[in-house]
């Protein structure tokens, strides 16, 4: 499961709607709102984050933290370490290799690391693949292409 998609979980119960209702409101399948929620797509499109903020009205402070777990919901995001340190190399290698069997105790020791490096907290950018038009309204980001 992904941030985004135990988020989104977690607002659908808060608010007794079933994943039909809410695949509904948001103008995807049930099947492709479960594949989200369980981590089975990728991170999904700025429009459908957009759609989420709406149909729960969440705004301000919610809306971007929402907006960030969704930039943080790529389910095999990719490492790039050209020019950086070998150790560097290293810790991605390990890391890819261990994650599953880290203990939550040990992921939250290790995000808090990370989250204390500097590293600003944004707001996904609106790239070519995430804006409003490479997913247009109703049709799945993964879907759009085919």
């Amino acid at each position: 499961m992904t941030p985004f998609g135990a988020r989104v979980r977690d607002l659908r119960r808060q608010r007794g709607m079933t994943l039909q209702q809410l695949a509904d409101e948001l103008g995807v399948s049930a099947a492709y709102l479960s594949a989200l929620e369980h981590g089975r797509r990728g991170r999904p499109s700025w429009w459908l984050v957009q759609r989420v903020i709406a149909v729960f009205n969440i705004i301000w402070d919610e809306a971007e933290e929402l907006a960030e777990l969704a930039r943080l919901s790529h389910p095999k995001p990719v490492i790039d370490t050209s020019g950086l340190s070998p150790r560097a190399t290293e810790l991605a290698n390990r890391l890819a290799e261990c994650i599953g069997k880290l203990d939550e105790a040990t992921l939250l020791r290790m995000l808090q690391l990370l989250r204390e490096c500097g590293a600003p907290a944004t707001t996904p950018t609106r790239t070519s693949a995430t804006t409003p038009e490479a997913a247009p309204e109703g049709v799945p980001e993964e879907s759009s292409s085919r």
